[in-house]
């Protein structure tokens, strides 16, 4: 059974939290500026942020199975970027943000392992 209190990752998980909601807002941000899938990306982000830390008892067993799926959505949004994305600051700022959310996330997964 998965834990939901603060322990030693402690600081690992609130570093999650924090880069997947700021890639959220930066995508809302970007939705309410015209471009509509833009905001379903950040629900998207929020969404599985949600299934990864509320301690909802029907998913917390799925938790290592939500942050492989976190990973692959922030891969996937990268790439999609890379293929039709705007080359600007925001761009290239929420890049960093999400390369750092994946690796955050598999440094979690290896610790969770233990």
């Amino acid at each position: 059974m998965a834990s939901t209190s603060i322990s030693a990752d402690g600081p690992l998980r609130i570093g999650v939290i924090l880069l997947t909601v700021g890639t959220a807002l930066i995508h809302l941000y970007l939705g309410l500026q015209g471009f509509p899938l833009f905001v379903l990306n950040g629900l998207g982000y929020l969404g599985l942020l949600a299934a990864l830390i509320l301690p909802i008892p029907r998913i917390s067993e799925y938790r290592n199975l939500t942050r492989w799926v976190l990973v692959g959505y922030t891969a996937l949004t990268i790439f999609l970027w890379i293929l039709v994305g705007s080359r600007n600051a925001i761009g290239y700022v929420d890049k960093i943000i999400e390369l750092a959310l994946i690796a955050l996330l598999v440094l979690e997964a290896r610790i969770s392992r233990r």
